[in-house]
């Protein structure tokens, strides 16, 4: 399989090339420490990472965000994003510029030396959470993620949900966020499958956490393990790279095209470098537009009607339903 096979099917299915339209969303890895290193992590996050976003990075990203009123969300990932440095800063200097921020949290970060009181700083700035909870059984939380981790993460659920997380009735303490605090669960599937049906699979999710645990959330997002990183070396050992990304091809569905994530999002490094995607950051390929770096750009308006670096990994994203960072596309 070469590399621009994904482009070849997309210009052959669809009648046309994968462009961008205008981006709305700066999803910005704050940097590779975790603390969990998690079997399915595309990102090969750990405790043992370093790479962490200086003030500088940080500094320029919000210069970015009050140039840009078209970018309306800010989307901050890692590894752990709570754990680096400047992640309450990008966090209150994307509020104070009114923009959605989103947090992308492992639950389990709380327990953390020096994390106490994230939950409550999260409500304060109305910052929207999406959780990784693979699945609502302990068993197969704790088969991707660690002994311990199910608890641990039922039990900051339970402390979202006292701070007016996941409940439609809660109001922010902030006038600038939406009514409520949003709460999303992150379902991948345990290995070399699609993810099932979203609808139905919320449907489960949320009768089994509140019958079990009294947890409630606003919404599922399914997405599908991508073949990188760690996930590409379980599916070596195992001898299922090739029956995998067989599967990812055959299940190619033209109608998730329009609505994938790279189309609308920059991924930005925590060290300022620019990717179409979070997952060619991680595979290391560059962006197919000019500017590199944020210290290279003044605003994206040059980023619509561009093309998009894909290759292979590309048909994780449009297999079956589609996934991207908000879940399955169709």
């Amino acid at each position: 399989m070469t590399p621009d096979r994904f482009a070849t099917t997309v210009s052959d299915r669809c009648g046309r090339p994968l462009l961008r339209a205008r981006v709305t969303t700066l999803q910005v890895n704050v940097g590779l420490r975790c603390d969990l290193a998690c079997h399915h992590c595309h990102v090969e996050a750990g405790p043992k990472r370093t790479e962490t976003m200086d003030r500088r990075t940080a500094n320029r990203i919000l210069e970015l965000l009050a140039a840009d009123p078209a970018i309306a969300t800010l989307d901050l990932t890692g590894g752990a994003p709570e754990l680096q440095n400047e992640f309450r800063s990008l966090v209150r200097g994307a509020r104070a510029l009114g923009r959605r921020v989103i947090d992308r949290c492992n639950l389990t970060v709380f327990d953390a030396p020096g994390q106490h009181d994230t939950p409550e700083f999260l409500a304060r700035h109305g910052v929207r959470i999406v959780a990784s909870l693979p699945c609502y059984t302990r068993e197969n939380v704790e088969r991707q993620r660690g002994r311990g981790v199910f608890a641990r993460s039922i039990a900051s659920l339970r402390r979202l949900n006292a701070l007016g997380y996941g409940r439609a009735d809660a109001a922010s303490s902030d006038d600038t966020a939406a009514p409520g605090l949003g709460l999303d669960l992150v379902y991948n599937p345990l290995g070399a499958s699609l993810p099932p049906p979203q609808t139905a699979l919320e449907t489960r999710y949320r009768a089994e956490l509140r019958e079990m645990f009294g947890i409630e959330f606003d919404r599922l997002l399914s997405i599908t393990n991508m073949p990188i990183k760690r996930f590409a070396h379980q599916l070596a050992r195992d001898g299922r790279t090739e029956e995998y990304q067989s599967l990812l091809v055959a299940h190619f569905n033209p109608d998730t095209v329009p609505e994938l994530m790279c189309r609308r999002l920059v991924s930005v490094s925590w060290d300022g470098r620019l990717f179409d995607c979070d997952f060619n950051q991680m595979l290391e390929i560059p962006s197919a537009v000019k500017p590199k770096t944020i210290f290279d750009v003044e605003d994206f308006g040059a980023f619509t009607g561009a093309g998009i670096a894909t290759g292979p990994h590309c048909f994780g994203c449009t297999a079956g339903a589609g996934s991207s960072c908000s879940g399955a596309l169709r």
